[in-house]
């Protein structure tokens, strides 16, 4: 119940922002597009395509406790029989348990804001469902659903690009998947949300201001490395090996 309320408050909060910014539908220009880049881009340009900046692993929690979830996108392949879905494969983390999983993204809904945070670039989003299928002969797996948003603009060629025109203000987020996990094996659920810089919908688990900052409360959920490696008024060996173990690719 917790989580079917918390996907109805985020719909109602996305219509609600929608509706008080006049927007006009793109769907049939995404649907020429293939958008898989906005998904798994390495690194971005913000600075309206000045800087480049490398872009981090998403952040994300699974269950109650906020326990960390690690979610790498590997391999995201438009479908060509029906261009609004994407074939996905990637692998999740969860403490040392790596999974496989496969799944496809749906798109919905796409509009271009009439007023963008800089006049002279438009800017939109792209709404839609996932649905994500564990591989059941690993250990611990189940099903990934819910819906995700995403926020591009247009650049003077009119190529889509990742929004992050506004990513040194605070609370800067794009790719914002919320939904749940369901187990194979027991049928349970939990509550399941991951993003790029802040996660949707985290409660009193996020106390950062100015960006993205995990409760001491829950750190021992999997959160310990990532505060360590985010600590920069001082230097430490231990901060250091922090650092080193969150840049490892653990899905390869």
């Amino acid at each position: 119940m917790r989580n079917l309320l918390g996907i109805i408050f985020f719909l109602l909060a996305l219509n609600c922002f929608s509706q008080n910014m006049e927007t006009t539908n793109f769907i049939k220009e995404i649907e020429k597009a293939d958008i898989s880049n906005l998904l798994t881009i390495s690194k971005f340009q913000i600075e309206n395509d000045t800087t480049w900046v490398q872009r981090p692993e998403p952040v994300g929690f699974i269950g109650e406790n906020y326990q960390r979830i690690r979610m790498k996108f590997i391999s995201i392949i438009q479908n060509n029989s029906n261009k609004l879905e994407y074939f996905v494969y990637g692998k999740t983390k969860v403490k040392n348990n790596v999974c496989d999983f496969q799944g496809l993204l749906r798109i919905s809904e796409t509009q271009l804001y009439k007023n963008s945070d800089i006049s002279s670039i438009q800017q939109g989003y792209i709404k839609g469902e996932y649905e994500f299928f564990e591989n059941p002969n690993q250990s611990g797996t189940g099903i990934f659903k819910g819906i995700f948003q995403t926020s591009f603009y247009l650049n003077e060629n009119g190529k889509i690009i990742y929004d992050a025109l506004m990513w040194v203000s605070d609370g800067f987020t794009n790719n914002e998947f919320i939904g749940n996990w369901t187990s194979y094996q027991t049928k349970g659920t939990k509550t399941c949300n991951w993003g790029d810089f802040r996660i949707p919908e985290s409660g009193d688990f996020d106390c950062g201001a100015g960006e993205f900052s995990p409760s001491e409360k829950y750190a021992q959920f999997g959160w310990q490395t990532y505060i360590l490696a985010n600590t920069y008024w001082k230097e430490s060996p231990e901060i250091e090996s922090a650092r080193k173990k969150e840049l490892l690719k653990w899905w390869q």
